[in-house]
C-alpha cells in the first residue's frame, strides 16, 4: 500500500502564544480565573419581573379620559391604508378625548423608512400628537414601548404588530388598541368604554 498524499493547508492561521505561556513576562500574563463549585442541590433562582397582582383578573380602573395612547409605527401605516383619521377614530372608539403619544424611537423608525412613508411622518409630526422623549440606548421601538408601559400603567398601546401585542398581553392592566374592519377596536377595557363589536 502506498502512502496517502499530504494535503495542502489553505488559509492556515498563524499560531498565537497564549497569555498563560511561560515565555511571557509575569505582569503580562493572564490571571487564572477562580471557579466556584456549584452546589447541585441548591435552588436555581430566576429573576422574574414583579407585576401588581390586583390587575391580573380585572381591568385597570385607573385609566380615565383624556386617554394617553402610545402609537406604534405600523398603526400609523395601517391607519393610512384604511383611510382613518387617527385622532377622530380614537375618539369614536373610546367616546372620550384621546391624546396620541409618540416616542422618539417610533419617530426615528418612521424617519428610517424613507420617502415611501412620508405621509406617516407628516401625520406623526401633527401638533395634536404628544412627543415623549426617550432616555435609553438604542432605537428599537417595541422594547421602548414595552418598557414605558411596564413602568407607567396610564397608557393604552395602539399597535397592529402581533409580536408586540403578545408581549403587552403579558403585562396586566394595559389595554391594546388595534384596527379591524376599517375601524379601531380595543381589548382589555371595560365594555362601557370600548367600541361596540358588530
Amino acid at each position: 500500500m502506498g502512502k496517502p498524499k499530504a494535503k495542502k493547508k489553505y488559509a492556515a492561521m498563524k499560531k498565537m502564544i497564549s497569555l498563560k505561556d511561560q515565555r511571557i513576562k509575569q505582569q503580562d500574563r493572564a490571571k487564572a480565573k477562580e471557579r466556584k463549585k456549584r452546589d447541585p442541590s441548591a435552588i436555581k433562582e430566576k429573576e422574574v419581573t414583579k407585576y401588581p397582582s390586583c390587575l391580573f383578573f380585572q381591568y385597570n380602573t385607573q385609566l380615565g379620559p383624556p386617554y394617553h395612547i402610545l402609537v406604534d409605527t405600523n398603526f400609523i401605516n395601517f391607519s393610512i391604508k384604511a383611510k382613518l383619521d387617527i385622532v377622530q377614530s380614537m375618539m369614536d372608539c373610546l367616546y372620550a378625548k384621546c391624546i396620541p403619544c409618540i416616542t422618539d424611537c417610533v419617530m426615528a423608525e418612521i424617519e428610517k423608512l424613507g420617502m415611501k412613508f412620508r405621509v406617516a411622518l407628516r401625520i406623526a409630526k401633527d401638533p395634536r400628537f404628544e412627543r415623549l422623549p426617550c432616555t435609553h440606548k438604542g432605537t428599537y421601538a417595541d422594547d421602548c414601548l414595552v418598557q414605558r408601559v411596564t413602568q407607567h400603567k396610564c397608557y393604552i398601546v395602539a399597535t397592529v404588530d402581533r409580536d408586540l401585542k403578545r408581549r403587552i398581553r403579558k403585562i396586566p392592566g394595559v389595554p391594546i388598541m388595534y384596527i379591524s374592519n376599517h375601524r379601531y377596536n380595543i381589548e382589555r377595557m371595560p365594555d362601557d368604554y370600548g367600541a361596540p363589536r358588530f
